[in-house]
Formats: structure tokens, sequence, C-alpha cells
């Protein structure tokens, strides 16, 4: 007969399984500790963060500090100064209460935590690795807590080899940082890299701490939201339309202090923004709820990101008015004065004031009788006649000339495998300013323009990046330009291919760099506006993609570089532009996998008529 086979874990393996669902890379550790300190009433808060937080994570504050005994118990598993019943889960106001967090971090790190209560002469020390209490003493240290996780994920090697890169792992450490920052602007915070400050952030409003973290430019970009209602109250800011991104990421929803991913409501957004955004951009926005702790359920999941609204209905609603209410504030959305006619306007004359009768200007000297002032009018006619009679010369489609009749016919030839008998134009004509219509011996070949350059620029970039050799013309004037420290670090990360693409960057400090050339076929454009869609393009795919650091900026630049759907373009223009793309080593599907040939074969057009 068997044994029994089910068992309880060991605790450290329990709490190894549980780190698993609450700190899933360094990022998640920080916002933990972040919350932790809000929690406590800091209103200071230091980050030292190093090797993008593989090898540390330091967090000190100038809360209410713990006791001894409470520094020892915040390390047990469900161990919370937060709730004591189970009705206090539908009244929280604080960002931590499931006493998960610091377990979770101790199972799978080397923590050493320092702490002291204001009215106490000595603070705790207490050093912890792997779960276990390796040591703890009386110290001398300042109010309130410094904790410092070391090592993170030393006994799970698995977990740290999924984590990604330095740089990638410090983007997620920045936007976690950014989501504690925006809902806390009074709190000042201090956070350094590798012992390089990212930020210095003091004390300030919200729009103040907007500009402060996402750069100058967002002064003039931001709209203001303030709407209150019985269920809920909704405050903020939201971006103008011509400013939205390719990339969802400046997009925040705050609810009670708290950072939350709610789809329903971004549906809300999206709603009010309707018929103000251009295609495949999204708005940014950054949204505060302060609603009744009873109608909302934040503990759903184990990174409370994620919560249940019990008038989700009205919140939808309410926000949209709030955001449509906005926007027709700062004149953004068109406004129709209902009480007027306007095609015709009619002054009816004032009260008491007399009727005008209708202007008539009299020609005293005309006579119409007059033979020679009437053979100057019918000749005045039949000019007139003789150019509306001319009409059809206005939609002739200039001609090439013989030499390129015959380049034409050359060229045919390559695309359809078969010699050209027909005679002509190899080009018809550009349709609605999107496609080429060209002649092909199968029948008619349609090709998607900006498609077609998409593809072009991608392979002679990839060339270039492959070859490491580099075009760039010199800025008469060099521009500075900003970007969000996400951003930033992308940037700094990837400058040395931009070089090579002929974009001469130098970083000045900070978020901001100075921009000394440009490639030499770009037009004369915004550079700061031509970086940003570019870095949103790459933000995109790496997310979507997880692409090659090369083939992600090869194909982002080729994105933004081409020409676009709408731009007319001359004979010699299309010409090349189909010289061009049969010289692709692939010609017939975009660097983002779209078509871009389509035939219409003689059968086909045979079927139409019949």
């Amino acid at each position: 007969m068997k044994s029994d086979i089910i068992r309880l874990l060991p605790d450290a393996v329990a709490n190894q399984i549980a780190a698993g669902e609450v700190i899933q890379r360094p990022a998640s550790a920080l916002k933990e500790l972040l919350e932790n300190a809000i929690d406590a009433g800091a209103t200071d808060i230091k980050i030292w963060v190093k090797d993008a937080g593989k090898t540390l994570i330091q967090v000190s504050d100038n809360g209410c500090g713990m006791s001894a005994n409470d520094a020892k118990l915040s390390f047990e598993r469900h161990a919370t100064s937060k709730i004591h019943e189970a009705k206090d889960l539908f009244a929280i106001r604080t960002l931590g209460f499931r006493g998960e967090a610091l377990a979770s971090i101790a199972a799978i790190a080397q923590v050493e935590l320092k702490t002291k209560r204001i009215r106490d002469e000595l603070g705790t020390a207490i050093n912890i690795e792997g779960s276990k209490i390796k040591e703890q003493s009386e110290v001398s240290c300042p109010d309130g807590s410094n904790i410092a996780v070391k090592n993170l994920f030393f006994n799970v090697p698995a977990r740290r080899n999924f984590l990604k890169s330095d740089s990638a792992e410090l983007r997620h450490i920045l936007e976690e940082f950014n989501r504690v920052a925006l809902v806390n602007p009074k709190i000042s915070f201090t956070l350094q890299h590798n012992a390089k400050i990212l930020f210095q952030l003091k004390g300030v409003s919200l729009k103040e701490r907007l500009i402060a973290i996402f750069g100058s430019l967002y002064k003039e970009r931001l709209i203001p939201v303030e709407h209150k209602t019985r269920e809920v109250s909704i405050s903020g800011f939201i971006g103008k339309p011509e400013f939205a991104k390719r990339t969802k990421g400046e997009q925040y929803f705050f609810a009670n202090g708290r950072f939350i991913k709610h789809a329903y409501l971004h549906h809300s957004v999206d709603n009010a923004f309707q018929e103000l955004l251009p295609k495949d951009t999204y708005p940014s926005y950054f949204i505060f709820l302060d609603l009744d702790p009873k109608t909302i359920d934040i503990n759903i999941h184990p990174t409370k990101t994620e919560v249940n609204f019990q008038n989700n209905q009205i919140i939808y609603v309410t926000l949209r008015a709030a955001i449509k209410q906005s926007l027709g504030k700062s004149n953004i959305t068109p406004s129709i004065d209902f009480e007027s006619e306007q095609s015709l306007d009619l002054n009816p004359p004032k009260q008491g004031e007399p009727i005008k009768n209708p202007f008539y200007r009299e020609e005293s000297d005309f006579n119409p009788f007059d033979n020679d002032r009437y053979a100057s009018f019918s000749k005045d006619r039949k000019q007139q006649k003789t150019k509306l009679d001319n009409w059809e010369r206005l939609y002739e489609v200039p001609w090439p000339g013989e030499n390129d009749e015959n380049a034409a016919q050359q060229k045919l030839s390559e695309i359809s495998g078969e010699p050209s008998e027909e005679s002509g134009p190899k080009i018809i004509c550009q349709v609605n300013n999107r496609f080429i219509l060209t002649r092909a011996n199968e029948g008619l070949m349609i090709i998607n323009q900006q498609k077609a350059h998409e593809r072009i620029l991608y392979e002679r970039y990839i060339e270039i990046l492959n070859n490491r050799q580099s075009i760039s013309q010199q800025e008469l004037f060099p521009q500075n330009v900003t970007f969000a420290p996400s951003d930033a670090e992308i940037i700094k990360e990837i400058k040395d291919d931009l070089k090579i693409l002929g974009f001469e960057i130098n970083h000045l400090g900070k978020n901001t760099f100075i921009v000394n050339g440009t490639p030499s076929e770009i037009p004369s454009r915004d550079v700061q506006e031509l970086l940003e869609n570019m870095l949103e393009n790459y933000k995109r795919n790496l997310v979507i993609l997880n692409l090659d650091s090369t083939i992600n900026l090869a194909r982002s630049m080729a994105f933004n570089m081409a020409v676009r759907t709408g731009k007319a373009l001359r004979y010699e223009e299309m010409e090349k532009l189909i010289d061009e793309l049969f010289s692709c080593n692939v010609h017939n599907v975009s660097p983002s996998g779209k078509r871009i040939i389509a035939m219409i074969t003689i059968e086909e057009i045979d079927k139409m008529f019949k």
C-alpha cells in the first residue's frame, strides 16, 4: 500500500514560489520598496541602483521607521500592519497590505535593513539571505528605513538567466519609478544608477512633476482635466491630439493613489478622442481617479495593478465626458452654433430703421443697338467657348520622350519576365496619391508607394549598418533635443548605430542631446519630431517583435523616412521608385511583412466587362 504523497512545502520553497508572482524582475522589487516607503509617510526618498538592479537596489526614506520586533516580523509572509480583519480589504487606502513583498524579496536576494523610529535612540539592523535571518543587532542610524537588496535571484539562477539586458531592465525600473513619482508629486525623489544621477525631483505640483519627468516640451502639450461627481472625482492631464504617439507608453491611470491598468477605461479615453487622432496613434493621458474604497476591489492580482470597479459604466461615461469637456474648453474639438444658419447670414434692420432700396448703378451710355459693342461682346463669348471646348487638355498626362519609352520597355521586360510588345509608357498614373499603376504583359500592376519605399530604404539602411559607413550632413544650426528618461536611455544605447545612419548626436546631460549632423537624404524637418517618431516605432518593435537592434533600427528609420501616402509624385519619381524596388533583394513584401505589389490580369479585366 502506497504511503501518503501530499506534504507541506518548506517555507523557503513556498516563499520562492510566492516571489515568482510578486517579484518578476528588479523593477518589481523597486516598486514594492517604494510603496512601503510611501506608506511609512516619507517625504524624501533616495534610490540607488547598480547594474539595472541585478547587483543592488537600495531605498532610503525618512518615514516612521520600525521597532526591532516589527522589523523582524516584516519579513514573515502575510505579516502586515495594514489590515486586521477581512472587511478591511474593502477600505484600503495604503499601497501595500498583503504582507508578501518583503518576504518575497528576502526569499530570492540578500537583504540588509536598517530602521529607526523617531522616538528611539537606536535603530535595528537585520541581514537576511534566502529567507533566513543571518544577523540582527542594534545600530545607530537616521530616522526612517534604509533597505538594500543585493544579488537578486542569486539562489534562483534560472530566473536570473531570463532577465533582459541592463538597458532593457533599466527601462522597466524607470517606468516603475515614473508611476510612483507621478502619483506622489509632493514627495522628493532622487534616483541614481551606477553612481550617476538620473533624477533629482523636488516636491512640486503635478504639472511641474510631469514636466520634470518627461521634459520641458510637455509644458505646451498638456490639457488639464477636472471633473467631480458623487461616484468619482477625476483630475489630471491629457495630451493634445497632435502630439499623439504610435505606442501606448505615456498612458497612466491612478486610482486612490495607485497605478492601475484598465482596458475598459482606456476605451473610454479613446472614445473621447474619436476623430481627433491620426491613424494608428494613441493619446497621452495622466488620469487620477479618487473614489470610495468600498467601490473598488484591488485584491485581484499580486502586483495590485488590476482592479475592479463597482460602478464601471458610470466611471466610463464620466471619464469620457470629462475628457470631451477639456478638449472643448481648449478649442480642440470643432464647435457648431446651432442658433444660427451657417449657410445664410441675414442681418435684419433694427426696429424703426428705414428699409433701403436695392442699389443699382445705372450705365447712362449703354445702347443695346450699338453694333461695335455687340461685336466685342460676341468675340469674348467665342473665346470663352473655345477655352471650354478644349477642357480635355487639362487632363492630358505628359508622355515620356522616345528614350524614356525605350527604358520603360526594357524595365517592363524585367518586371514581367517577358518582352513587352505594346508601345507606350511604363507608368500609367498615380492613383489617389497612394498607388502607382503600371503596365505589365500579364495586365496591370499596382504598387503601394509607401510600402515600396519602406522596402528600398530598409535594405539600404541594413547595408549601411553592416558596412559601418555613414554619410552625414552637418547642421548649420545644431539642434538641442530632449526626451523622456526611458527614451534617452534608448538613444544612448543605439547612439553608435544612429551615427552610422548619419545622426551625429552628443549627450549634453540628463535627457538632453545636441544633434550636429543628420542623414543626407532626410528632408528639412523637425529633428526632435523625427527622432521621437523613430523611437516610438523602435519601442513598439522591441516589445511586440523582440527584434535584433540593427534590424529594429533599420525598420524604424525606413518607416519614418519613407514617402507617405498622399504624396503626389512626378513621373520621374515614380519611375525611379519602381527601378529601385526591383533592384531590392525582396521586392514584393515590405519590412513589416505587408504586400507591396498586386496584379490584375487581362483575364480578370475581361470578366469585369462580361
